[in-house]
């Protein structure tokens, strides 16, 4: 059912007040694309708790706009996205409080509770009815690499690389690389970048099937986006859509549960002192000392 005058125009205005870690932006009225861009270029924009509240509600105001056919997710500053910022990775896990601590199972469950809503935020993309081009330059890492195959097409600048951090931080990637990878690029691919932890080049992407199109710089990735998203935005509404809707129905149905899968297990892998150390180690510019099991 389409929106009325009223929540139009509210949705126009709340975009306007713009948000603390992203940027929305129609560059041409003319043109029914918005750009929403990852805005912490300072920071290599690294994901904090805010983002994680923001781009679904980003997303939610979007999807009542005729004037958003097509959506395209980038980044300010030479690089996309260097993951979830540290602090964010460890407001996950208990903190040390001087009242009674909670049971495991209780701890589990909040942490549990955690981790999906940052899942949701992450698949937010996915679900967005219209369709999300993702413009990836610099450094894609991490959380970066969840958020890039969330969107149905990605294009990227010679300049860009890509990694499957979390298991150098001691963690299994619970945001969604395990789940879609193996459906972009194949299960033995996703392995081993899951595994390896090692950085891919724009031509190997290309060449696995991560992305689609490989640019000579930003500029020029820029153009090319916006020339597809325009593209995009000039067919018909209701076949982009219903195509979108197909494909991720035929997919293979197992992305949700293997979400949840992940959320569970982390939830108790992520009590370890592992991740702390992780992170520590990270910051120190030391070799991690892991637990022996």
């Amino acid at each position: 059912m389409a929106a009325s005058d009223v929540e139009i125009r509210a949705a126009e205005d709340e975009l306007r007040r713009g948000f603390q870690t992203l940027e929305v932006v129609q560059k041409d009225p003319a043109v029914p694309v918005y750009h929403i861009y990852l805005n912490r270029a300072a920071q290599r924009n690294a994901l904090t708790v805010p983002f994680f509240s923001e781009l679904p509600r980003a997303l939610s105001l979007l999807s009542v706009l005729p004037s958003a056919r097509a959506l395209v997710l980038a980044a300010r500053g030479p690089h996309f996205c260097s993951g979830i910022d540290l602090e964010a990775l460890r407001s996950l896990t208990p903190s040390p409080s001087p009242s009674p601590s909670p049971s495991p199972a209780a701890a589990a469950d909040l942490l549990r509770g955690r981790i999906l809503s940052l899942q949701a935020a992450i698949s937010s993309l996915e679900r967005f009815r219209k369709p999300v081009v993702a413009a990836i330059q610099g450094a894609c890492v991490g959380g970066g690499v969840d958020l890039a195959a969330a969107c149905d097409i990605r294009y990227c600048s010679d300049d860009a690389f890509f990694v499957v951090k979390e298991v150098d931080l001691a963690l299994a990637a619970d945001l969604g690389s395990l789940q879609r990878l193996p459906h972009i690029i194949g299960y033995g691919n996703a392995v081993d970048l899951a595994l390896t932890c090692r950085r891919v080049s724009a031509s190997e992407a290309k060449a696995i099937g991560l992305v689609s199109r490989v640019f000579p710089s930003p500029s020029a990735l820029e153009e090319g986006v916006d020339q597809l998203a325009k593209g995009l935005a000039e067919k018909s509404s209701v076949a982009v859509m219903g195509t979108k809707a197909v494909l991720l129905k035929s997919r293979d149905q197992k992305v949700d549960e293997g979400l949840d899968y992940v959320a569970t297990w982390n939830s108790a892998m992520l009590m370890s002192p592992d991740l702390e150390e992780a992170v520590a180690a990270h910051i120190q510019k030391r070799k991690p000392n892991f637990s022996k099991l």
